[in-house]
């Protein structure tokens, strides 16, 4: 399989490309295996945090977890999140149905074929968008900020 199963607008890639890296991010690492990977978001006393398998990572708010899930459910340990936490809602909505149509897409071309051959198919699809993502980077640890300060000089 050569081509993932979306179209150029609205693939996980493309929107990372297009939409995330474009602006200012910081980067994060979860240190998770690089395949498909279950994952739920866990309401806690402690706040929201992020379950992969046995691991727990502990999220700021729901939006955030929402975004990471995406990566994680990829397999991708590196990835950026926007800095300006009012645009990781419409991001995380737009990362998950791109996500929903990519599944779609997949179970719609496997039909007819045996099971193992769908997994081969889905996880070769899933290595080719995390190689992508990996490629395009997580960018800087924290954004530069180039704004001088206005200071008193008295």
């Amino acid at each position: 399989m050569t081509n993932p199963p979306e179209t150029d607008s609205d693939s996980l890639v493309t929107i990372y490309s297009q939409k995330i890296r474009t602006i200012r991010t910081r980067s994060c690492t979860l240190e998770i295996p690089e395949r498909e990977n279950e994952v739920s978001i866990l309401h806690t006393l402690l706040g929201i945090e992020l379950q992969i398998g046995r691991r727990r990572f502990s999220c700021p708010d729901l939006p955030t977890a929402r975004y990471m899930r995406v990566f994680a459910r990829l397999g991708c340990s590196e990835f950026a999140i926007p800095y300006d936490i009012t645009k990781i809602s419409t991001l995380a909505d737009e990362l998950e149905t791109s996500w929903q149509r990519a599944l779609l897409l997949l179970k719609t071309t496997t039909a007819g074929l045996t099971e193992r051959q769908v997994k081969r198919r889905r996880s070769e699809y899933f290595k080719i968008v995390r190689m992508e993502i990996a490629a395009i980077g997580p960018g800087e640890k924290m954004p530069l900020f180039n704004q001088s300060t206005k200071q008193r000089t008295s």
